[in-house]
């Protein structure tokens, strides 16, 4: 399977201005998910999409490509995901560049383990699934069994639609939230579908004890706790 890594990172970021460069353990925050997909055996190419002339040249001084500006319209706050991997996937059809899946990474989750981009390609490629994403478990209190929503009345409803609830916690099936560290995608799914997910979406967990998600600047203090234990982690 041939697949290609897509780094997305815009210039704009209110929570913290200028996110994507900012140091972080010596290096820009994009450095990082640059490196991991640099080192994957399975990406046959990586580019990054930007709307910034500046991460742009940061980006490239790593040597990861940046084929193109991504238009301004396809970097404000609001602008979904889909529209940005497409951009991209059409872009490289132009060129005369096909592939058969995606594997979009998020610089807001920096730290992945060694290896661990070609161990999801690798259960991806074998799973016959449309997608796969990167998960943590949820603890059992927040397990969407033991959930609850009002009702049109405003009496509360198990948000599973069961009637009954579940009473032990060794009864709970297991439940698992996006990470965002990895998506796999195929590509015909994207194109044709419109979606990053399609109907057959396969997962990997991942170690939680590098897991955050820098939107705010308390996670970008968490990433700052983090860090020495993620690179232990990686150098042993």
């Amino acid at each position: 399977m041939k697949i290609i890594g897509i780094i997305p990172a815009r210039g704009g970021s209110k929570g913290i201005p200028n996110k994507n460069i900012r140091i972080l353990g010596g290096k820009p925050l994009i450095q990082y998910t640059i490196e991991s997909a640099l080192e994957a055996k399975y990406l046959a190419k990586i580019i990054l999409s930007t709307d910034s002339q500046n991460i742009a040249e940061i980006a490239a001084n790593t040597g990861i490509e940046v084929p193109f500006i991504r238009p301004n319209e396809l970097a404000q706050d609001d602008t979904p995901t889909l529209p940005v991997i497409h951009h991209a996937l059409q872009w490289l059809i132009n060129k005369g560049e096909s592939y058969d899946a995606v594997c979009l990474l998020q610089p807001t989750t920096p730290f992945r383990s060694k290896g661990f981009i070609d161990m999801a390609i690798e259960q991806f490629t074998m799973s016959g699934a449309d997608s796969m994403i990167s998960v943590l478990p949820i603890p059992p209190e927040y397990n969407p069994h033991w959930v609850f929503e009002p009702n049109e009345q405003g009496f509360l409803r198990i948000s599973t639609g069961e009637k009954q609830i579940i009473s032990r916690r060794q009864e709970l099936p297991p439940a698992f939230i996006r990470d965002g560290s990895i998506y796999l995608t195929k590509t015909s799914i994207i194109l044709n579908k419109k979606s990053i997910f399609g109907d057959k979406i396969d997962f990997i967990e991942t170690d939680g004890t590098y897991h955050v998600n820098i939107d705010s600047l308390n996670d970008w203090e968490k990433a700052l706790e983090i860090y020495p234990l993620w690179l232990r982690g990686i150098t042993k």
